[in-house]
């Protein structure tokens, strides 16, 4: 083998231990990276397990692993008997966001945590929440957009408050829930002439 030759092998297995420590270092870099991962709560305990995996990271000295916990909730404005009161509704039941590096060590300590059912994903590769999808998440949560409810049902007679028939009674024909509005009839110069309405435009009589 001559010098050049020698050299030229030197170089190639120089070039390709170079690309292996620079993959090694990428896949390191990988695995390191915090993500949002989707924890399955049993019913109810999703508070408790904000508070529990809070108190958990702590005392097991985790906060350089887990960073957030996040229960997202919208807020929501029931009218009833003409008043309004607000009130806190997850947005997705039964369900935490947690922020973590994923290893061995963090995923012990979330999934070992009371009330603490399983992460979304196989049992020891959960998969982590897209980035577009956790800020579309979050964004939801700060917006607190308010959802009214009311509890009428379809033949409830109502009091229209605002819009063009305000100080009009009405007969409920049909309740839309989702959208926070119904149809009712009113009744105008001895005809009955279907409206629909907003549930902050009546009072239930």
């Amino acid at each position: 083998m001559t010098k050049q030759e020698k050299t030229m092998e030197e170089q190639l297995n120089e070039d390709i231990a170079a690309e292996k420590a620079a993959e090694v270092q990428a896949q390191e870099a990988k695995k390191n990276k915090k993500r949002w991962y989707i924890v399955h709560t049993y019913s109810g305990y999703e508070n408790k397990v904000k508070v529990n995996l809070e108190k958990r990271i702590e005392y097991m000295n985790m906060a350089d692993k887990i960073f957030r916990i996040e229960v997202p909730q919208k807020t929501v404005v029931q009218v009833k008997a003409g008043k309004k009161q607000e009130k806190e509704e997850k947005i997705f039941p039964g369900y935490v966001l947690v922020e973590m590096i994923m290893d061995e060590d963090s995923w012990y300590v979330v999934r070992h945590t009371t009330g603490v059912s399983k992460f979304v994903g196989s049992v020891k590769k959960p998969i982590p929440v897209r980035e577009s999808e956790i800020k579309r998440i979050l964004h939801r949560t700060s917006s607190q957009v308010e959802k009214v409810e009311l509890d009428v049902k379809v033949g409830d007679k109502i009091r229209i408050i605002s819009g063009p028939f305000a100080d009009f009674d009405a007969d409920i024909i049909e309740v839309y829930p989702d959208k926070s509005k119904l149809r009712a009839n009113v009744s105008i110069f001895g005809r009955e002439t279907p409206v629909e309405l907003e549930y902050n435009q009546i009072n239930k009589l």
